[in-house]
């Protein structure tokens, strides 16, 4: 039997979401489990992703017109819905459209799901916060009394009305539970990687240019200020009192280009301008080629109300390439590293992250064979193989049997 999944998703399509694309458009059909989903205009070509079906609105050069023309398409996808033709409504990360999606599925009889990939509310209040301690104005005001409303709506209106709450991280399941949302009423659904994509052949190294013996260690992510990266170049320096000509190569950028402006010149000043490379933004198979060619990968995500709750991608890929992978004590690393066996789990100051980092530098070989059993941990843990035939039981155990024909 098909379920069908009407979803509606913050992001533009195509997405570049995994944990929407390859989960719901590769891995869950092959569990007849299918997905509609309903997400934001982009000028990209239209691609459905492995998604039954795909709608986005036509798009807008004004941010305002684009956000009421995805509000009015969505508006217009729950009034059509059927329970027939749908058997679950599922709203990811949108709080005020959360709420209408919850009364209409209600009025209609269709079962609705929350999906919490990512604390945003109190990630708005924050970045407010932030902001009006540097002496910002109305805007930031405003944002902040956003966020401090779609807070409460979210916890006391949206969630405790949804039938099931999905969350990113068994960090996160705790949180909400201490917030009055049953335990029985959530499912952890952490991030994963495709091994089918990425285990299909081991990416053919490439070192960046004049870096070719060089002790490379390497990270791969986003650059944005709240990842407080500083705290990496510090470890770097640490490193290069024992390997003075250790070097350190960002794969990725900043979605504002401030943010990397403002690291390199944190960099300049540690005087280690020389020691230090950005790519900016890669395809994956690049940023595999260049991650894979360095002697350790660092994964530092700061402590945290926010981060605390998350699940890292590229600890996982680091540990699916066979990588001498070094991350810090947030939970979900701390449970993914003691299980595997395959990494080193450190404190989250810059001297821990620099010790385990010279660790693997002085002895490359050996770190290596300790790697290696990181990939088959993935498979069996953190694959969207495995994520999607969780999920997939969950789904039909949260909806009812059809009536048996007589």
């Amino acid at each position: 039997m098909f379920l069908k999944i009407l979803q509606f998703v913050p992001e533009t399509l195509p997405t570049f979401r995994a944990d929407v694309s390859v989960l719901f458009g590769k891995y869950l059909p092959r569990h007849q489990v299918l997905c509609d989903v309903v997400g934001k205009a982009s000028l990209d070509a239209p691609d459905l992703q492995g998604f039954r079906s795909v709608r986005r609105p036509a798009y807008q050069r004004s941010r305002v017109r684009r956000e009421l023309a995805y509000l009015w398409l969505s508006l217009n996808t729950l009034l059509e819905a059927k329970p027939g033709e749908c058997d679950a409504i599922q709203v990811r990360d949108m709080v005020p459209l959360g709420w209408l999606a919850m009364l209409i599925a209600r009025r209609k009889g269709i079962p609705f799901y929350y999906w919490v990939s990512y604390l945003m509310s109190e990630g708005r209040i924050e970045r407010a916060q932030e902001q009006l301690r540097r002496g910002a104005g109305l805007r930031s005001r405003l944002v902040l009394w956003k966020g401090q409303l779609e807070q409460a709506l979210l916890y006391k209106v949206v969630l405790p009305r949804a039938q099931h709450v999905f969350v990113q991280s068994d960090a996160m399941l705790a949180v909400l539970q201490a917030k009055g949302i049953p335990a029985e009423r959530m499912t952890a659904v952490p991030m994963g990687v495709d091994m089918e994509l990425l285990g299909k052949s081991q990416p053919e190294p490439r070192r960046p240019e004049g870096w070719g013996d060089v002790p490379l260690i390497a990270y791969l992510g986003t650059l944005d200020k709240s990842r407080q990266l500083e705290r990496v170049i510090d470890a770097l320096a640490i490193v290069r009192a024992t390997s003075p000509t250790a070097c350190l190569l960002l794969i990725g950028n900043s979605p504002t280009p401030h943010d990397e402006v403002m690291l390199l010149e944190y960099v300049r000043q540690a005087g280690l301008a020389e020691a230090v490379r950005i790519t900016g933004w890669l395809p994956s198979a690049q940023a595999w080629q260049l991650l894979v060619a360095a002697d350790a990968a660092v994964s530092y995500i700061p402590r945290g109300p926010l981060y605390d709750v998350s699940s890292p991608t590229k600890l996982l890929e680091y540990l699916a390439l066979g990588m001498p992978a070094v991350g810090n004590d947030t939970p979900d690393q701390v449970h993914v590293l003691q299980s595997s066996g395959a990494g080193w789990l450190t404190a989250s100051d810059p001297a821990a992250l620099a010790q385990a980092l010279n660790e693997i530098l002085v002895d490359p070989a050996g770190a290596r064979e300790r790697a290696a059993t990181g990939p088959a941990f993935i498979e069996a843990q953190r694959s969207y193989r495995e994520l999607a035939a969780m999920l997939a039981k969950r789904y039909r155990t949260l909806l009812p049997a059809p009536p048996q024909r007589r």
